[in-house]
């Protein structure tokens, strides 16, 4: 008996080009926007393997809306703002079109899970949830209904897909920077998890560290920017700290010009460390010593692993905690005392 040979499909065709099964579908459907190169591969490799639409699948991609929600807590942010355009970017070249809503970076929970309804109910056709504080239970429900990325925050619930920078690596990397300059008092400006899923481990993360490095550290609890005339009134008080570590660059700056009032001289009395490296905070003008998040990279994997998850496929990395770098600027130096 002849041997039967199944009919090429979709499949077939995106393994030949070297695409995605939505940019087969985008071209297949004549929506959605498609490099001319690439779709000129894409038509290739179907005649090369005869395959031929089927009526079915071309109903089923003509009701596809190729559209992504977004959520950000606050695009007016260094972070979020810059993640949000590496996710349109990244996005806008898979051929999807992106849906974003966002927060004053003061939403509470039950705002921000108002504002992922209100994405679904647009009809669109994944989501990607970017929020130091919306718990993963909140998040877990959309996650079911459509395919979901959470992006740059450390989230390793079982049954969310996350993309973002290991903070604890970061954390522990610049201790080890404060450390091997010779300081041994060291102050950490930490947040609770509770008020920053981000902020909360990489601080944590530092203070471990330097207690394992064999430094005395004194912990001041500083979730809010507006808080550093209090952070500056207490490190202050203890002549002996030589360096001080901040959650992130905006809290370093505020912190920084706290000790400006006090004419309190960085870094000759005090090392200050930042974190993100984002924005116009990573000015020379500053020269801020921080850890810099790779946040262009948070992007296209957090679309890139969204594409996969809609195109029914797996990510090689269910959770995938990108490694940022050291910058060293001109804020920390040895201790003069």
């Amino acid at each position: 008996m002849a041997e039967r040979h199944r009919n090429p499909t979709i499949i077939d065709v995106a393994e030949r080009a070297g695409v995605s099964k939505s940019v087969v579908s985008r071209v297949v459907s004549g929506r959605g926007s498609v490099g001319e190169e690439t779709r000129r591969r894409v038509l290739d490799a179907a005649q090369d393997l005869g395959y031929v639409v089927n009526a079915v699948a071309r109903a089923m991609v003509a009701h596809r809306t190729y559209t992504v929600g977004v959520f950000v807590r606050d695009a007016a942010t260094p972070f979020y703002g810059h993640l949000l355009t590496a996710l349109q970017e990244r996005a806008a070249s898979h051929g999807y079109r992106v849906v974003t809503a966002t927060g004053s970076g003061r939403f509470a929970v039950a705002d921000e899970h108002r504002a992922l309804e209100t994405l679904v109910m647009l009809r669109v056709e994944a989501l990607i949830v970017c929020s130091g504080i919306l718990p993963a239970a909140q998040i877990v429900p959309f996650a079911e209904r459509l395919p979901t990325v959470v992006a740059g925050r450390p989230e390793t619930h079982g049954s969310i897909t996350s993309v973002f920078c290991d903070e604890e690596e970061g954390g522990a990397a610049l201790a080890d920077h404060v450390v091997d300059l010779g300081h041994r008092n060291v102050a950490v400006i930490t947040v609770p998890v509770s008020n920053s899923v981000t902020m909360g481990p990489r601080t944590a993360a530092m203070a471990r560290r330097l207690r394992e490095r064999g430094a005395r550290v004194l912990e001041v609890v500083g979730p809010h920017r507006e808080m550093a005339g209090g952070w500056a009134t207490e490190i202050l008080r203890h002549p002996e700290i030589t360096a001080v570590m901040a959650p992130s660059d905006r809290h370093a700056v505020a912190f920084l010009e706290q000790l400006q009032l006090r004419n309190v001289a960085v870094p000759q009395d005090l090392s200050v460390t930042g974190y993100d490296g984002i924005g116009d905070l990573v000015s020379p003008l500053i020269g801020l010593t921080h850890w810099r998040q790779p946040i262009e990279l948070i992007g296209e994997r957090a679309v890139d692993t969204l594409v996969r998850l809609l195109d029914g496929e797996q990510p090689p990395d269910h959770h995938q905690a990108l490694s940022g770098s050291l910058v060293v600027g001109r804020t920390t130096a040895p201790p003069t005392r």
